[in-house]
């Protein structure tokens, strides 16, 4: 796997994401103790606010700019963003109203919005051979994993020696970074990604048309909220479960959600030989059924195990859950490459990056209100049999006979007009 990094633009590219993703998690750390100062008792209500503007940035703003910048130089926008997302985090420590914290959240997330889906578009035009593409998925997928328990760890002997003030200057940093190797690296030069669709609403919601008439990016949206059900059990209700129904320590919460990231860890590593043997579809079509039994078990478990037995069950489970994940996330932007023109891959990639968030927008209310007025048993099935409808979707929009919708016909005939639809190629 680590071969893919010889590739002296990958390399750097990695590493600005690696950095980048460590500053974010001390972001998060930073914040809730910003919050809390802020607010009090009242914390959870700012930062469940905060989350839900991140998420309403990432669906409504990311497809409308990088319409906007689709046919700028991929290098400037990258740079801008991580310097706007740098700056924003530069000013939290300043704050002293929660109206502000939510005003520097969006534009922060805006910028992340710009350059999380024009970063990920880029690497398939920097590693064009797939197997290697695959190696950079699975090495991406590792990043992730890591940075929630690395950013963690390090934010506590941080704190031991510094106000969490100071954490947010190493977002700061991470920021700066990534935007340095970016500058530094030159990157592979792409034609102008306006397309053949020349408004700024066709351009907007191009990538949207373009997953809805390919059969394999249908089915991935259906993966997309498959994904988001045992996500947000995880980080919405682990807290509640261990605590204060199995009344275990804190450091047993962060075990609970390593054993996640384990199960999804294991699985990235495992992914590019899984994957050359198997194919895309039975992969992840395989976590899709994976899942929904998972959460089902989880249901059972909350309502009939004893609190020894629940906390090896709860730990076996999320490692089932993080890897069913892991095996649906870790190969998906393979579909979104094999679906994509160089020239329509940012809408492509943008419309992934909203859409799939937009999953957490429905998953994380549910996790959270349901298990709060009616128990966590019951916020687990909920969760299942959004799963479940997830899997029925993804399993009933790629069919097996489906072999790939070749990416230029699938771009002309997303952006033609009614009147041109006799002549379009087929």
């Amino acid at each position: 796997m680590l071969t893919v990094l010889r590739n002296g633009t990958y390399r750097r590219l990695f590493g600005a994401q690696v950095v980048a993703l460590l500053g974010t998690g001390l972001l998060t750390i930073a914040l809730g103790l910003l919050a809390f100062d802020l607010a009090g008792s009242n914390a959870g209500a700012v930062l469940g606010t905060a989350l839900l503007i991140k998420m309403l940035a990432y669906v409504g703003f990311a497809p409308v700019i990088n319409a906007v910048v689709a046919r700028l130089p991929k290098k400037p926008v990258l740079i801008a963003a991580d310097l706007v997302r740098a700056a924003m985090a530069l000013c939290l420590p300043f704050i002293t109203e929660t109206w502000q914290i939510y005003l520097v959240v969006f534009l922060l997330q805006s910028a992340s919005a710009t350059f999380t889906p024009a970063f990920q578009s880029l690497i398939p035009s920097v590693l064009e051979d797939k197997r290697d593409y695959t190696r950079a998925l699975s090495l991406s997928r590792l990043a992730y994993d890591m940075e929630a328990l690395v950013s963690p760890a390090a934010a506590v002997l941080l704190l031991s020696v510094t106000t969490y003030n100071n954490l947010f200057l190493g977002t700061v940093f991470g920021f700066l970074f990534s935007a340095l190797m970016v500058a530094v690296t030159v990157l592979p030069k792409l034609q102008a990604t306006g397309g053949p669709a020349t408004s700024l609403w066709q351009r907007t919601t191009l990538g949207s048309r373009i997953f809805w008439r390919t059969p394999r990016l249908r089915s991935l949206l259906a993966l997309n909220v498959v994904v988001a059900a045992p996500t947000a059990m995880v980080l919405v209700n682990t807290v509640v479960y261990v605590r204060d129904v199995l009344g275990r320590p804190e450091t047993d919460l962060a075990l609970a959600l390593a054993s996640f990231g384990i199960g999804s860890m294991l699985v990235a590593l495992c992914a590019p030989r899984v994957l050359d043997r198997f194919g895309d579809r039975l992969v992840m079509l395989t976590g899709a059924a994976l899942v929904p039994v998972a959460l089902a078990a989880v249901a059972g478990v909350i309502a009939f195990a004893q609190p020894d037995s629940g906390w090896w069950w709860l730990l076996g489970l999320w490692f089932i859950l993080g890897a069913g994940n892991s095996t649906i996330q870790t190969p998906s932007a393979r579909l979104l490459r094999d679906a994509s023109t160089e020239e329509s891959r940012p809408y492509v990639f943008t419309a992934q990056f909203s859409l799939s968030h937009a999953c957490y927008i429905i998953a994380y209310p549910l996790a959270g209100w349901v298990g709060a007025t009616a128990g966590l048993g019951w916020a687990a099935l909920t969760l299942t049999i959004v799963a479940i409808l997830g899997s029925a979707g993804a399993f009933l929009s790629w069919p097996r006979s489906e072999t790939g919708t070749d990416p230029s016909v699938t771009e002309e005939q997303a952006v033609e007009k009614p009147t041109d639809r006799s002549s379009a190629r087929r």
